[in-house]
């Protein structure tokens, strides 16, 4: 892949536009002698300059990898951190719940639906085993800690039900109801912050998820 000429593809736009050095400089908000410079390679242009030049003569700048083909950039929808920010966009969002350990939670905020792993070690190991997400996490429905302990939960009662199943037809076990509804208090709910194995009080009647 050849470098980029600037003097090139300012010319190139000038001619496709039909435009003087003074023309596209003034729809452009830069100097004519800004033009003048870049075009002889004495200077650079700011990327936001050079988008509206390229757009007088319909054409749009774009990122081409080494194969030639065009690379977007990073999805301005995808998960952000608790204060509105994008996370790193060199690091990978994983879900808080299954990074146990790899950051401190403050008690005193609410959990995170997100983290990072900062450790390039780890970030380089479990790349080259699942290769580099394209992207952060997107938005999406359904994502917060509470909603997927809910759904772990749910996916918990199902596997009992179905080994309770296989048991009843292999003549083992007593007879478990197929039905099921859980039953543990709000103080599980409480002590259970979702980061790492099932947490349920003392006095917990249910113990649902803890099979």
């Amino acid at each position: 892949m050849s470098s980029f000429d600037l003097s090139g593809v300012l010319r190139r736009i000038r001619r496709r536009a039909d435009l003087s050095q003074r023309q596209l400089a003034a729809v452009c908000g830069l100097s004519q002698s800004a033009v003048a410079q870049a075009e002889s390679g004495r200077r650079d242009l700011p990327v936001g300059a050079l988008v509206r030049a390229a757009e007088q003569a319909g054409l749009r700048l774009a990122l081409l990898d080494a194969a030639g083909r065009e690379v977007a950039g990073m999805s301005p929808d995808a998960v952000r951190d608790r204060y509105g920010r994008h996370f790193p966009a060199h690091l990978d969002t994983h879900f808080a719940d299954e990074r146990e350990g790899r950051y401190e939670h403050r008690y005193d905020r609410p959990r995170p639906w997100f983290t990072v792993d900062v450790d390039r070690a780890a970030r380089d190991t479990l790349r080259g085993r699942l290769g580099t997400p394209e992207d952060h996490h997107p938005v999406r429905p359904g994502d917060s800690p509470q909603e997927r302990r809910a759904r772990r939960q749910e996916a918990a009662r199902q596997r009992r039900q179905e080994e309770a199943r296989r048991s009843r037809l292999a003549g083992a076990g007593p007879r478990v109801a197929d039905e099921f509804a859980c039953r543990c208090p709000p103080a599980c709910d409480e002590l259970d912050d979702g980061n790492g194995r099932p947490v349920h009080s003392p006095d917990c009647p249910c113990g649902c998820d803890l099979g």
